[in-house]
């Protein structure tokens, strides 16, 4: 019955493979820095490519697990049952030890199968894990990763109290799934295996985590044409990093990225902007104290500036103070996310059409954070501001009053009563 769901393991190994081929070709998921997207409309823009591009569905991760986990249960359940009721030949259809197939482990040898059972799910952890693109993982994704490893490795020990208490017609079922997994995970491992199956002879997440244009960290193409073929990273100013490191933010490369933007800051302390996509980054990486840090440390250079009226100042101001009002909001500092957001309020409207927009986002952010902190009035005030340069933010002035009115009308309500 295992040898049944190959097929689809091959299927499925061969979908990823057009994925991860596909992958690096498209846009990123989530909005580059600096590019004003939304989430939704940066969203739309992968969707779009990626059915363009004939990209499969991302599904395919989850296909054998969602066919081998219940068809799993339904058999060691089926073959449960017909050991417990005694169907016929189950009482006198084993060897060994085991003829009768209908009894519980007992007696020296019967801690044999519950321990190979408990044994082969401990090696099957370690060959899925083994040389894992898993395990190179970084951030949230990559700790969850190891917890879930750590997880099945418990689970031995659970697998091992329950094939106690198994009749010991389901332990021989289970103990051959367990040796035919391990077989066909060791054999899909294998390079001759994986040639004739016309499976990628590396993994493939490493290869689209490192593409091969990238060969040394360190050093970065040119155009071919001039003298040299390569440059070193450290042979560039601080704000040709900066630029470098957003086109591979653009195109999901984060880790070089944050190393170009880690080096820029150690050529040049006072970079305000890569200290700042540093901190947007980890934002959305979910590092929320670590990027409170970079963006605080942003706000702070920005504010000692001598010349804060520039446009470019100005701005990173704004996103600056946007980002760590976030950021400590998500961790439950209301009044220093609070604190942040208003500093927005406190500057002059600019005058660069891009500023202007950033600062009215801003205010929004603030109005709908204000709310929250029972500070209604203040949060009409500055939503009308926002309504006033752009019609729609309307639809949440109106939430907003209405809310209001909502529970004014209670109140009166109230004391009617």
């Amino acid at each position: 019955m295992r040898l049944t769901l190959f097929p689809l393991v091959i299927l499925q190994l061969h979908k990823l493979k057009r994925i991860l081929e596909l992958l690096p070709k498209l846009p990123p998921p989530l909005p580059p820095p600096m590019s004003r997207r939304s989430f939704r409309d940066q969203l739309k823009i992968f969707f779009k490519e990626k059915r363009a591009a004939g990209c499969p569905s991302f599904f395919w991760y989850f296909a054998t697990l969602t066919v081998q986990v219940p068809c799993f249960f339904l058999w060691i359940t089926t073959i449960t049952r017909m050991s417990l009721y005694h169907h016929e030949g189950f009482d006198c259809g084993g060897i060994l030890w085991f003829q009768n197939l209908t009894e519980f482990p007992s007696g020296v040898l019967g801690p044999v199968f519950p321990l190979l059972i408990a044994g082969l799910h401990y090696i099957n952890i370690q060959v899925s894990f083994q040389k894992s693109s898993v395990e190179k993982m970084s951030g949230p994704v990559g700790l969850i990763a190891k917890y879930y490893q750590k997880y099945l490795g418990v689970l031995t020990l659970v697998i091992l109290f329950i094939t106690f208490n198994m009749p010991q017609g389901s332990l021989v079922f289970w103990l051959t799934n367990s040796s035919m997994t391990v077989i066909q995970q060791l054999s899909l491992k294998h390079p001759d295996v994986r040639k004739k199956l016309g499976l990628p002879q590396k993994d493939p997440q490493l290869e689209g985590a490192h593409p091969k244009e990238l060969v040394n960290p360190g050093e970065i193409k040119i155009d071919p044409s001039k003298n040299q073929s390569k440059i070193s990273v450290q042979n560039l100013s601080p704000q040709e990093l900066v630029n470098l490191s957003i086109k591979h933010l653009a195109g999901g490369r984060k880790d070089e990225a944050m190393s170009f933007l880690r080096l820029a800051i150690a050529k040049d302390p006072e970079n305000v902007r890569a200290l700042l996509i540093i901190g947007q980054t980890l934002l959305q990486d979910g590092s929320l104290p670590e990027a409170t840090e970079y963006l605080e440390r942003t706000i702070a250079k920005l504010l000692l500036k001598e010349n804060q009226k520039e446009i470019e100042d100005v701005d990173l101001l704004i996103l600056s103070s946007q980002w760590a009002g976030v950021a400590c909001i998500r961790q439950g500092k209301m009044g220093e996310g609070l604190a942040h957001l208003e500093r927005i309020a406190t500057l002059k409207e600019p005058d660069d059409p891009k500023s202007k927009a950033h600062y009215y986002d801003g205010l929004v952010l603030l109005s709908s954070t204000l709310i929250n902190a029972g500070r209604k009035k203040d949060a009409i005030n500055y939503l009308q501001m926002a309504t006033a340069y752009d019609e729609s933010y309307r639809e949440f002035l109106q939430q907003c009053e209405n809310e209001e009115d909502l529970i004014s009308n209670d109140l009166a309500t109230r004391r009617r009563d």
